[in-house]
């Protein structure tokens, strides 16, 4: 192959084009709302929805981020507990546990409730049910893409002491411990995914946010609820935020992102649960 050849061939997949490819598709199937009184509700919505959800979550993480730096003692020697334990009981502990899955399963549906109210349908966000082994497929691809760069960062982020030490498992060794860890990583997935990019990338289309800062926007969202974790926490995730928001701009498929990230969560909280009384690194 020519030197030319290549250059055209790289020129075809190179990042730049990519992005300009993702961004073509994006405003092609969505059109920018032009009532004005609309388009003032639709923000109005759109401001509450994330202050009851994942906005909020990441002012509190931004408070827990500087709660951290404040104590004297490095952020790698600190613990963020996810799935932690509510109670002594392990009967009210699981009553806990499953309301902060229901609680998830709400941010899920809540978005598409509203996008239905707009005629924007589960399809047209992206939840279309056909071809789910192709589907699943490209789920397990994103895992990877995600998965092994992202448990570098992290053991990166605590060996460079910006970062706190991630418990993915709070819970005591109990029969339901598996199942509840399963449910939660499926709740994270559905909500996050559902609700942080197809309904705010549907929603900032609608009032007109040119779509690099749409792009910009639900990933730096993403990146601030997990500042709870450190520095390594909030960049990791705002780079997902990248991958998943231009995956979506693109192929406008959702499926893939909420398995590749339940698959995420439950590999890390039972993976968390299993080796880590026997692993010192974890």
């Amino acid at each position: 192959m020519s030197a030319e050849a290549r250059g055209t061939r790289w020129s075809r997949i190179s990042p730049v084009r990519a992005v300009r490819s993702a961004f073509a598709h994006y405003t092609a199937r969505f059109d920018p709302v032009t009532d004005p009184r609309l388009r003032r509700l639709l923000i109005y919505e759109l401001v509450v929805v994330l202050m009851v959800t994942f906005g909020l979550s990441g002012l509190y993480s931004v408070l827990d981020l500087v709660s951290a730096l404040l104590v004297p003692e490095p952020l790698a020697d600190q613990t963020a507990t996810l799935n932690a334990a509510r109670s002594t009981h392990t009967w009210l502990d699981l009553a806990y546990q499953l309301l902060g899955v229901a609680r998830l399963l709400a941010w899920a549906l809540l978005p598409l409730v509203l996008l239905a109210h707009t005629g924007v349908g589960p399809r047209l966000v992206g939840l279309a049910r056909d071809r789910p082994w192709r589907q699943a497929g490209r789920a397990l691809l994103l895992t990877a893409v995600i998965g092994i760069p992202g448990l570098a960062l992290y053991l990166g982020a605590v060996a460079a002491g910006v970062n706190l030490q991630v418990a993915a498992s709070g819970l005591t060794e109990t029969w339901w411990r598996p199942v509840v860890l399963v449910l939660s990583a499926v709740g994270n997935g559905a909500a996050e995914e559902i609700l942080v990019v197809g309904y705010l990338l549907v929603r900032l289309r609608q009032i007109g946010v040119p779509p690099a800062l749409a792009l910009a926007g639900t990933a730096l969202l993403r990146g601030s609820y997990h500042l709870y974790q450190g520095f390594g926490g909030g960049l990791g995730n705002l780079a997902m935020g990248l991958v998943f928001a231009l995956w979506w701009m693109r192929t406008r498929s959702l499926w893939p992102l909420v398995l590749a990230h339940s698959l995420l969560d439950v590999l890390a909280f039972l993976g968390y649960a299993l080796l880590a009384p026997h692993v010192t690194w974890l």
